[in-house]
C-alpha cells in the first residue's frame, strides 16, 4: 500500500503542478496557451461556457484515446475535475504576479511550459491513467513511433489552427507555447530517463479491486 499512495501523492501533486504551469502561462499576459484558444473558441461557436467546453473536450478527447487502446484510469478522471478546482484557487490567491512585460512575459511563459512538462512526468509516470489532452499524446506516440515532443507539437498546433478557425484569441505566447511545448515535454522526460509509451496505467476497475477486497479474498 505504501506503493500505492505514493503513485496517489504523484498524481495529485502533478495535477497541482500542472493547474500551476497553466496559470503562470495566463500570467504572462502575451496570449492564450493553445487550447484556451479551443476552448475559448469552441465555446464562443456552440454557445457554452468555456468550463462545460472544456469537459466535453476532454471527453471527446478520452474516446479518441480510447479508440487508438489507450488505457482510461482514476488520473483520467481527477484530470478533468481537479485541474480546473487547483486553478480557481491559485487564481484566487493571487500568489503568481502578472507579467510586466513582453519579455518578462515570454520569460514566464517558458517557466510555465517547463512547469506543466514536469507536471506531466509526475502524473503519467503515477501510472493511474494519463489526462485527456497527454492520453492522446501517449496514444499518437506509440501509434506513429514518432517522438513524443513532435506528437505533442502537433496536436497543440492543430489545437490552435482549430480554434482560431472557430474565433479563438490568438498572440504572440500563444505561438511561443505551440512551438516550445513539445520540446519542453521532450526535454524534461529526456532529463528525467522517463518514456510515456512504456507505463503499464492501472485502469479504474483494477484500481477499485485494489481498493475494495473481494468477496473471494474474505
Amino acid at each position: 500500500m505504501k506503493d500505492f499512495f505514493r503513485r496517489i501523492l504523484s498524481l495529485l501533486g502533478g495535477l497541482l503542478l500542472y493547474s500551476t504551469g497553466i496559470i503562470v502561462t495566463m500570467k504572462a499576459q502575451i496570449g492564450y496557451a493553445p487550447w484556451d484558444v479551443f476552448h475559448v473558441g469552441f465555446a464562443n461557436t456552440a454557445g457554452l461556457s468555456i468550463g462545460f467546453a472544456t469537459i466535453l473536450t476532454g471527453l471527446i478527447l478520452v474516446v479518441v484515446s480510447l479508440v487508438l487502446g489507450e488505457k482510461i484510469g482514476v488520473g483520467t478522471i481527477l484530470n478533468m475535475l481537479l485541474i480546473g478546482i487547483f486553478m480557481d484557487i491559485i487564481l484566487g490567491l493571487g500568489l503568481i504576479p502578472t507579467a510586466s512585460s513582453p519579455i518578462v512575459g515570454a520569460v514566464k511563459m517558458i517557466i510555465g511550459l517547463f512547469i506543466i512538462s514536469m507536471a506531466s512526468f509526475l502524473y503519467i509516470g503515477s501510472g493511474f491513467g494519463a489526462g485527456p489532452r497527454d492520453s492522446l499524446m501517449v496514444a499518437l506516440t506509440r501509434l506513429t513511433k514518432l517522438p513524443v515532443g513532435v506528437c505533442r507539437g502537433g496536436i497543440e498546433l492543430a489545437a490552435v489552427l482549430v480554434g482560431w478557425r472557430l474565433g479563438g484569441m490568438v498572440g504572440f505566447g500563444t505561438l511561443l507555447s505551440a512551438v516550445l511545448i513539445g520540446f519542453c515535454v521532450e526535454l524534461t522526460f529526456k532529463l528525467m530517463r522517463f518514456d510515456p509509451t512504456v507505463v503499464q496505467h492501472e485502469t479504474i476497475d483494477r484500481t477499485i479491486k485494489r481498493l475494495v477486497p473481494s468477496k473471494e479474498a474474505s
